[in-house]
């Protein structure tokens, strides 16, 4: 039997993580653990963070998973280095905001729209520091509740807090670094508010570091019946809106695995 990759976030947001790394492994058993019952996490301290996100790492590791993908700005940011200490004998990939690839881009002024954790942290300022170009105009931006109401899947409300958040900046910003995974969810409405602005996310990024680690530790899956297991800390009803969105993603349609709730 093969060792799982697996995945967890604050609830919906690992979806978009997911969707990266189909793309680049598609023959993997993964299983994504959505904790919705626990969302938002931006508003919980670091102790409450690392109690809920250890308990959602034991129980990955009792699913034989080989690997785990913190899906979650604010858990890695708050939760990761805590964590690797915890389980020394675990391999984990964290998410970061896209800053480096804003600056690898040669972007002018970027928006950085994350949750109020993450916009605070201590790990997204490094990242300014290290990775703003002299003439870049970098706005951080706290998202509110925007994460909590993409789980309640509320587009008037997350139309309105959209425009609140971003309007502003309209004509003044070239890029928008997505520093939620729950945010590549509601990128039409993004841009809906700013059209023409670039958004960028870390998935892509977080997938390639993935598949590095697995080849380093040669735990690649050998086979070619990949599956995808969704379980939801709140709602079994989430899980079933889970598999829905994934279909919009052609990446699932040509994957050969079962992706049925």
């Amino acid at each position: 039997m093969n060792k799982k990759i697996g995945i967890f976030d604050s609830g919906l947001g690992g979806l978009s993580v997911l969707k990266e790394l189909l793309k680049i492994l598609p023959n993997e058993d993964y299983l994504l653990y959505e904790d919705s019952l626990n969302n938002p996490y931006g508003d919980k301290s670091e102790k409450e963070l690392l109690t809920i996100t250890s308990n959602i790492v034991d129980y990955l590791l009792e699913q034989d998973c080989k690997i785990i993908v913190i899906a979650c700005n604010t858990a890695t940011t708050s939760c990761m280095e805590s964590l690797r200490k915890m389980y020394p004998n675990t391999i984990f990939v964290g998410t970061v905001p896209a800053i480096k690839v804003a600056y690898d881009c040669n972007y002018k002024n970027t928006i950085i729209l994350s949750t109020p954790y993450t916009s605070k942290s201590k790990r997204v300022q490094e990242l300014i520091h290290d990775y703003k170009n002299l003439d870049q105009e970098i706005f951080l931006v706290s998202g509110e509740n925007l994460a909590h109401l993409i789980e309640l899947n509320d587009i008037v409300s997350i139309r309105l807090l959209l425009n609140k958040l971003l309007l502003p900046f309209k004509g003044k910003v070239d890029s928008i670094v997505l520093g939620c995974t729950h945010y590549p969810l509601i990128k039409e409405e993004i841009q809906n508010v700013l059209p023409g602005v670039s958004l960028l996310d870390g998935g892509s990024g977080v997938a390639r570091e993935v598949k590095r680690q697995l080849e380093c530790k040669n735990l690649l899956n050998p086979s070619k019946n990949g599956s995808i297991e969704i379980i939801n800390s709140s709602s079994s009803s989430l899980v079933k809106r889970s598999y829905e969105i994934l279909k919009l993603y052609d990446i699932i349609i040509k994957n050969g695995g079962n992706y049925e709730d």
